[in-house]
């Protein structure tokens, strides 16, 4: 089923349509921000803020890219309580709560077993590729029809990485320890600057995320981990302390383990650092784990609801992608 075709560039356009994004953040607060910033505040604003969208229809663009579109949606599911079956997938909530007090900490696993690894597929915000395009996890989950989704790697906040979507490349530029997820079922971490997005593809590369760090390999907590920097741009330096996080673990081939750790949110749920996080991944039997998009972008999605309560609030933040099941 893998393909060898390598998908065109996305198309050459005029320059990227630009809108003020949906975040809840502007509005009158950023003609403020203009008039008394000038300059130096634009151009944060447009390079953050501002929607910059390069393929406006990720839909037909994956459509009409000649690539093998793997299996959308799976057949003959059903939802019991915590759990979905179906001939393509088969998915287990469990709830977690551990400590107390100010120590409490409450997280949420997804077990996902895959038949067809192509059935975990990616969604956009808006359907929608580019920068600072953003939409609530719930309500992609819903334009989509999945029936569980949880948050991706915020690709839309950062102009580098190796974004491959459902078999499709829309962008090369390595910049990091990426995550391969493979059509075969197989799932590797990788080193996003040996490689380009084509080889990938031409490889069986079905998915990628460009986050990190991988904080398990080999069944063992990676060391270091509670110093790493992901990205040094304004306001991302570290990704450190008790944080609400997401993760995905891989026990074996097309057995994944996905990890929502709501925080800060005294006596619900304070967060966990990086390390606690891949022990974590250790205890449920993850040889290996990746850490993704965390913060108030921590979201799980089953059945149409919420599983999570981001940041306590019950309210989402809206982010670039998700990866889902149909």
């Amino acid at each position: 089923m893998t393909s060898t075709q390598t998908p065109p560039a996305p198309p050459a356009e005029p320059p990227p349509s630009r809108r003020i994004s949906r975040r809840g953040f502007l509005g009158g607060a950023a003609g403020v921000l203009l008039a008394a910033g000038g300059g130096g505040t634009w151009w944060a604003l447009d390079r953050f803020v501002v929607d910059h969208v390069q393929v406006a229809d990720a839909s037909a663009y994956e459509a009409a890219s000649g690539v093998d579109a793997g299996t959308t949606a799976t057949s003959n599911g059903s939802v019991s309580g915590d759990t979905y079956s179906s001939d393509q997938a088969a998915i287990t909530i469990s709830t977690v709560v551990t400590g107390s007090g100010d120590s409490t900490v409450t997280y949420f696993v997804a077990d996902v077993v895959l038949t067809d690894a192509t059935v975990l597929r990616s969604a956009f915000a808006n359907d929608e590729f580019g920068l600072n395009i953003t939409e609530d996890p719930s309500d992609i989950a819903a334009r989509v029809g999945a029936v569980w989704a949880v948050n991706g790697d915020y690709y839309g906040f950062r102009e580098t990485g190796i974004v491959i979507r459902n078999g499709v490349a829309y962008r090369d530029a390595g910049a990091r320890e990426g995550m391969a997820f493979y059509r075969d079922g197989s799932v590797r971490v990788y080193d996003e600057t040996a490689t380009t997005a084509a080889d990938l593809v031409a490889a069986g590369v079905w998915n990628t995320l460009s986050f990190g760090p991988a904080i398990v390999e080999a069944g063992a907590v990676v060391s270091g981990i509670d110093s790493v920097e992901v990205d040094t741009n304004v306001g991302n330096h570290s990704i450190q302390g008790d944080q609400p996080r997401t993760a995905v673990g891989v026990i074996d081939s097309n057995h994944l383990v996905f990890v929502v750790v709501d925080g800060r949110s005294e006596g619900y749920s304070e967060g966990v650092t990086l390390p606690e996080l891949a022990q974590i991944f250790v205890g449920l039997g993850a040889v290996t784990a990746y850490n993704i998009d965390g913060g108030g972008s921590s979201t799980m999605v089953f059945d149409g609801a919420l599983v999570n309560d981001p940041l306590g609030k019950g309210q989402e933040r809206g982010t670039s992608d998700v990866l889902y099941i149909a």
